[in-house]
């Protein structure tokens, strides 16, 4: 064995080595940095490398480390799956479909936008007698032939939007759309024009007013219904409109049953009552 080692060293190739080439200033300076943070981090990682190691080890030697969320994990497939969606109703037929701004305004008196052929089958359902539309140009062929199938009387009121500096709502045909409106006749009743914000906003504003809203009241409906854009002109023209001039053309026993309305016109009943009785002199 001396013999095969000493013959191995003989064999081996025998040369000088070579001195170390100079470190990059970079790298003598990442290399300090990283230095640096094991010194000041050294003893807690090792504390905690140590601690590590005890937690991950066992009685038996057996490795106990779980990835992260494991438990999480676990926990989630010991949860029941969600229940299914409910089904759809027997009754729900997908093709009833209602305008865009659809709602009610109130008892028998609905608002939209301009209905289209896809929305004829949801307004079925509402069995109208009638449809207040305040646009301006022709009435679509197909609406109307809609209308005259159903059986639905048609009132158009057309007006102009209310936009600065020149073109205004005309107030005698608000006040005319709200006496067709306050005739129970003529309910349920569909009013519209083209986005079913402005102009609507407009006339339903009014008919609140009617309705002893307040003016806070008023407006937040119409923005809600013009949004995301308002007209300053169209809260304007609600405000100043003069809604005492409905009544001097309404047919009080065509009225609707709505109590606001009862409360007002027993009121005006009251007040007349009071003019036409004969006053005396002391």
């Amino acid at each position: 064995m001396a013999a095969v080692a000493q013959r191995s060293a003989v064999a081996g190739p025998s040369h000088t080595r070579a001195p170390p080439r100079p470190m990059p200033a970079f790298l003598r300076r990442i290399r300090a940095a990283h230095h640096a943070d094991d010194e000041d981090d050294g003893p807690a990682s090792a504390a905690g490398h140590e601690t590590s190691d005890a937690s991950t080890s066992t009685a038996g030697g057996s490795n106990n480390t779980s990835p992260p969320g494991g438990d999480s994990l676990a926990q989630s497939q010991l949860l029941p799956p969600p229940p299914p969606p409910p089904p759809r109703p027997a009754d729900e037929d997908p093709t009833l479909v209602p305008p865009d701004n659809f709602a009610m305004v109130s008892s028998f008196v609905y608002r939209s936008s301009f209905p289209k052929k896809k929305h004829f089958e949801f307004l079925k359902t509402l069995g109208l007698k009638s449809v207040l539309t305040l646009i301006l140009e022709e009435y679509p062929e197909q609406n109307m032939r809609f209308l005259n199938d159903e059986g639905i009387k048609f009132f158009q009121f057309g007006i102009p939007g209310n936009k600065e500096p020149f073109v205004q709502i005309p107030e005698d045909m608000i006040t005319a759309a709200l006496v067709t409106i306050l005739d129970k006749r003529n309910h349920p009743m569909l009013i519209h024009c083209n986005k079913g914000k402005h102009r609507t906003g407009c006339l339903i504003g009014c008919l609140r007013k009617l309705q002893q809203w307040s003016l806070t009241t008023i407006f937040d409906e119409y923005r809600r219904f013009s949004a995301p854009k308002s007209r300053s002109m169209d809260q304007e023209f609600i405000e100043l409109y003069a809604e005492q001039r409905v009544w001097a053309d309404v047919q009080r026993e065509w009225l609707p049953k709505w109590e606001v309305l009862a409360k007002r016109t027993t009121r005006l009943d009251q007040e007349e009552c009071e003019a036409e009785q004969p006053t005396h002199g002391l």
